[in-house]
């Protein structure tokens, strides 16, 4: 079994570091370059940045910073929003990125997910999908969880690996902002019904919380912004309880 990973997430927004609640609210938290060099430095597997700004002109801004990060960060990086074209996808792993997540434009269009697995490679596409509780289901939501769509969390994610995707990085809107917690269960359910690696996105508030999701939600990797962000926990102390747990990480 591959080592647990543990995944910093900066959102991005006229090419600094935020982070608000459901992108509201917004505050400065740093440079994305310099921000993302630390957690590289202090240990952190891979990086996700997601551009929340949909202008033209930000599209632009977004791929001299992919380039400005490819020369200085050395560890692997993910990078999405807005990615709705596989030319969108195109120009971002030619900035250098390791690899693009799609979530609104697969869950309208699934054959994006198709197109870009089958031009660069199922390892280059991670999938995200937001999903909440209605009615006793996990429906899958688009457009930041306001928009739900007659898809399935568990059937979508069956499709979507089928289609190609490399992973899937999945959020429970019920949880996330929250800081209470992953639903383990549904994390466990979705690791063992997939082949690819399952993301646990949304909710982590403790080293306890993301314990819980990689041992009880049987997740491959942990993404989490909030606690990095703002220094409640360095990803080195952070790994240094995991193991405690006896979660098999890398140091």
């Amino acid at each position: 079994m591959p080592a647990k990973r543990i995944i910093p997430c900066l959102d991005v927004k006229d090419g600094r570091t935020v982070k608000g609640i459901n992108f509201v609210g917004l505050s400065d938290v740093g440079d994305p370059v310099e921000l993302g060099a630390r957690y590289a430095a202090d240990g952190a597997d891979e990086l996700v940045y997601l551009d929340i700004s949909a202008s033209k002109e930000e599209r632009n801004t977004f791929t001299r910073l992919v380039e400005r990060i490819s020369e200085r960060i050395n560890i692997p990086f993910t990078v999405g929003g807005g990615i709705s074209t596989i030319d969108d996808a195109a120009r971002l792993l030619d900035a250098g990125a390791d690899k693009i997540t799609v979530n609104s434009a697969a869950a309208v269009n699934p054959q994006l997910v198709t197109d870009i697995a089958n031009r660069y490679g199922n390892q280059f596409i991670v999938v995200a999908i937001d999903a909440r509780q209605i009615e006793g289901n996990w429906i899958v939501t688009t457009h930041g969880g306001s928009r739900p769509t007659e898809r399935e969390l568990f059937s979508w994610a069956s499709e979507i690996e089928s289609r190609g995707a490399g992973e899937i990085m999945f959020t429970s809107m019920d949880h996330d902002g929250t800081r209470h917690g992953y639903p383990c269960d549904t994390f466990a359910k979705l690791s063992e019904m997939l082949s690819i690696p399952v993301i646990a996105s949304g909710g982590a508030g403790s080293a306890e919380d993301i314990a819980r999701v990689l041992t009880e939600g049987t997740a491959d990797a942990a993404l989490a912004a909030s606690i990095f962000h703002y220094g409640e926990i360095t990803i080195r102390d952070l790994k240094l309880q995991l193991v405690k747990y006896g979660i098999d990480i890398r140091l």
